[in-house]
């Protein structure tokens, strides 16, 4: 059983440990699951963790960010897979929330329930961290609008039943003139071009835009209001990465834990060597300092902080970094057995890498850091 007494920081409330309860209880009845079928157990993690009410809390105008994360965490030290489908139901679904239509929000149900699976569409061959180069265009054509280009590395491509889709309007050059669109799977001109694989298994897909005619309704906000609604859900979100770090680290210590009081070596267990007491220490400094930072970004969030923007940033690349280390070190005090192929260690190892990537990379994460600062009066 994972460390819960961080749970008794003042960031929690009564429902956030409730919530940790039920949620382990669901985790461990229903997880790991089979990855074989990457495709069909995603969406089948989708729907179940819609009946077990675990999406309702990934939609809607007050998301709460500390359950986001204790979810995402928790997910995390249990299956890998679980926490993506979960992620990628907020991600895809957080433009909806915070700046969508009436007309729009009726998406939301259907993704909270686990119905429909949403996928966010932001990255694109010549820009992942920097945004506002992006190159695929939405031009007006009377009360619609015409998409041309692409975009790679999109999660849930292919299986997703509708995404948001960032596209150049014009309105200004740069991040001025980028708008965000609701775009239903089934649009005609809209292509799966190709499946990507990764080292960690999960749908991931390179989507073309082909004269991709759009409704003028199929706008979420405001013309040119595209980055910001783009930098407002990574700014809810981007903390969640760094707990699905945590989640990640936290097993990996568990496990190592078990391991070195287990494992015999030189005629004593591995623990009590003090070369392998100084690695279990500093992993365990990483893992708390880590959840300092995370649950710090999300609980400034839900005090009512606009923006959140250096807090996210510092959580996600000190988590995400910081797991790599102890996943590293969890690699090595399992010896082979960290490589082998279906060991939970060699499973953490190669789904913790793509989280320093994503959602802005750990170098883009510094640059983020140094401008806050710099900015600061």
């Amino acid at each position: 059983m994972s460390d819960k007494s961080f749970l008794a920081w003042p960031f929690f409330e009564a429902k956030h440990r409730e919530l940790s309860e039920q949620l382990e209880a669901w985790c461990r009845a229903e997880l790991p699951r089979n990855h074989s079928d990457v495709d069909a157990t995603c969406i089948q993690l989708v729907r179940d963790l819609g009946k077990a009410g675990v999406l309702e809390g990934t939609a809607g105008k007050h998301i709460d960010v500390r359950s986001l994360c204790l979810i995402r965490e928790t997910l995390a030290r249990h299956d890998g897979l679980a926490d993506f489908a979960f992620a990628m139901q907020g991600l895809g679904t957080g433009a909806i929330s915070l700046y969508g239509s009436d007309e729009q929000k009726q998406w939301l149900d259907k993704t909270r329930r686990g119905e429909a699976i949403s996928a966010f569409a932001l990255s694109e061959p010549r820009s992942g961290s920097d945004v506002a180069q992006l190159d695929t265009t939405a031009a007006r054509d009377g009360d619609s609008y015409r998409i041309n280009g692409e975009k790679t590395w999109i999660s849930n491509g292919g299986i997703a039943d509708i995404y948001t889709v960032f596209a150049r309007t014009g309105e200004g050059p740069g991040a001025k003139g980028l708008s965000a669109f609701l775009v239903p799977a089934d649009t005609p001109g809209l292509e799966v071009r190709e499946r990507l694989e990764s080292v960690a298994p999960h749908p991931l897909a390179r989507l073309g835009f082909n004269d991709m005619v759009l409704p003028a309704s199929a706008l979420i906000g405001q013309p040119g209001q595209g980055f910001r609604i783009a930098m407002s859900v990574l700014d809810v979100f981007r903390s969640t990465v760094g707990a699905a770090a945590l989640g990640f680290a936290r097993r990996a210590l568990e496990e190592s834990l078990s391991r070195s009081r287990s494992r015999e070596l030189f005629g004593a267990t591995l623990s009590d060597l003090q070369m392998v007491q100084g690695h279990l220490a500093d992993m365990a400094l990483n893992v708390d300092a880590a959840a300092l930072l995370v649950y710090r970004a999300a609980w400034t969030k839900d005090q009512g902080a606009e923006r959140v923007t250096r807090e996210a940033a510092m959580a996600k690349l000190f988590a995400t970094d910081q797991a790599q280390q102890v996943i590293d070190q969890a690699v090595q005090l399992h010896g082979g057995d960290g490589v082998r192929k279906g060991h939970i260690i060699e499973s953490l190892y190669r789904e913790i890498r793509a989280l320093r990537i994503y959602e802005g990379a750990s170098d883009v994460q510094k640059v983020v850091i140094a401008r806050s600062m710099l900015a600061e009066q």
